[in-house]
């Protein structure tokens, strides 16, 4: 049997069957097919869409002191607060707040969290959205299922003034704060949700857009650099742009009348001071030297990571400050006129933040000592290199002999309670820890260690096991059991190169 014969009738016949079933799909959107008999047409019909199988995004991030902080489900990406004070002693204000984001799984509906104010509209991709709220939890529901990966807008609309917030993490008012002749915003770690809708925890970073429009004579300041001031006849309008990724308790507000006096350091970081108006001149002698700071902590740390930095003076006798990214802020009970070498110590506090806290900033609230004990240690790195070696040992000894007085009162570093998250254990306990490694590893592997943990977690999130790995990794020490004497444990570690024992 001549099967190549055979084999090429069957191809020729069905290169017929192609080209004629090709003509009649061109002039029909019928499919045909020819039975042995009788010829019949069958119309296919494509089949439904199917609805995509999705969820809604978890209220919480699961942090192991506030697992109910920030939202699931959505990466934001940017912020645009657009806020029109009407009344800056009652702080009443309309707001929008445009949500950039990208789901990171199919969303039925998600959370944000907001407090307060009545909201007007939202809007999820220029659509009207269904929404519920239940204390700090803003539920929205999109017209339609938002896919995995995908970016979408929010927009939400409120008027209203803000409320005022406790945090949980200590007994005092958080957020949106106003006084008599301003108002200004510290956040630290829950007080975001207090004048816009937010995924409120570090782990969801952004940047950020803030317009925001003020009666006359009165400003504001905002993280960011200024780009536009616009006249409005009665008002006046601030643009501001933050366009480095931010967490959004670092995120202020704030509206008084100001001295702004601007700088650049000789590294060439441009430096503006916000003073409240009629400021004396030696409350801003501690910010004078902010340049040089700037430049030595580049030296450590590695680069200033930010496009410019600053200062805040709240006209109010309350003690508190506070990094907010690129503009810190101060309360005129931290700047002591006589005593400008403690002053400049907080201001050096604050400035060290930007590296630590602000640029590579926490996973987790628990592990806050990466913030404050790096912060704290800082001033003594400054006291170092302003007075000498003997005066950072001398600073040692006295922060030991308050943390052995105190320490029932702390913490330790790695384990602070919800509650109390801000106790001198992660401030002067943690400084100690610091000191205590430079001294077990050596100052050539010690600074190398900072500088290598700043630039591989910059402008991300880190726990306290990567900063581990990363001491470990440059110093070739294993060093697991010296961070658990110092991070965990109730007993104050001893310092054996400088003869310190807790008693």
């Amino acid at each position: 049997m001549p099967p190549l014969k055979i084999s090429r009738f069957y191809i020729f016949i069905a290169i017929i069957l192609i080209l004629l079933t090709g003509c009649r799909a061109s002039a029909t959107p019928t499919f045909t097919a020819a039975a042995p008999t009788t010829p019949t047409t069958v119309v296919t019909e494509l089949p439904p869409t199917l609805e995509m199988k999705a969820e809604p995004g978890a209220p919480g991030l699961g942090d192991s002191l506030y697992p109910h902080l920030g939202n699931a489900g959505y990466d934001v990406q940017h912020y645009t607060l657009d806020l029109t004070v009407n009344d800056v002693a009652t702080s009443d204000l309309e707001g929008t707040t445009i949500i950039e984001a990208r789901a990171t799984q199919n969303l039925s509906s998600f959370n944000l969290d907001f407090i307060g104010f009545e909201i007007t509209t939202i809007l999820v991709n220029d659509k009207p959205a269904e929404f519920q709220r239940s204390w700090q939890e803003l539920t929205v529901t999109p017209p339609g299922v938002l896919a995995e990966n995908e970016p979408f807008t929010v927009e939400v609309q409120y008027q209203g003034s803000p409320g005022e917030m406790d945090s949980m993490a200590i007994q005092i008012q958080t957020g949106w704060i106003t006084f008599d002749g301003g108002s200004f915003v510290l956040s630290e770690p829950d007080g975001a949700a207090s004048f816009y809708p937010v995924n409120d925890h570090p782990l969801d970073k952004a940047t950020y857009t803030f317009r925001v429009t003020v009666p006359e004579p009165f400003e504001a300041a905002a993280n960011g650099v200024l780009k536009e001031t616009i006249d409005n006849g009665d008002t006046t309008t601030f643009l501001f742009e933050a366009r480095d990724p931010m967490a959004s308790y670092l995120a202020t507000v704030n509206i008084d009348e100001f001295d702004l006096e601007t700088s650049q350091s000789e590294g060439g970081v441009p430096i503006r001071n916000y003073y409240p108006s009629g400021l004396p001149e030696e409350m801003r002698k501690p910010f004078a030297r902010q340049g040089e700071m700037i430049d030595y902590f580049s030296d450590l740390f590695g680069d200033y990571p930010f496009e410019l930095y600053g200062a805040l003076v709240i006209d109010l006798e309350f003690g508190a400050a506070l990094e907010t990214q690129t503009l810190s802020i101060f309360s005129k009970a931290m700047i002591d006129a006589n005593q400008p070498e403690g002053s400049e110590q907080v201001v050096a506090h604050e400035l060290a933040h930007q590296w630590f806290g602000d640029s590579v900033s926490l996973a987790d609230w628990r592990d806050i000592w990466l913030n404050e004990s790096f912060a704290t240690y800082a001033q003594g790195l400054w006291t170092e290199h302003t007075r000498g070696r003997e005066e950072l040992d001398e600073w040692v000894r006295r922060l030991y002999a308050f943390v052995r007085e105190e320490r029932e009162s702390m913490s330790p570093p790695g384990e602070p309670p919800g509650d109390r998250l801000f106790n001198q254990g992660v401030y002067s306990w943690g400084a100690l820890c610091l000191h205590a490694l430079r001294l077990e590893v050596g100052d050539e592997n010690f600074f190398d260690i900072l500088k290598t943990y700043h630039e591989r977690f910059a402008d991300g999130n880190a726990r306290t096991a990567d900063f581990i790995a990363v001491a470990e990794e440059v110093s070739g020490k294993e060093l697991s059991a010296f961070f658990d004497s110092w991070l965990y444990s109730e007993e104050l570690a001893p310092i054996p190169g400088m003869g310190l024992e807790a008693k």
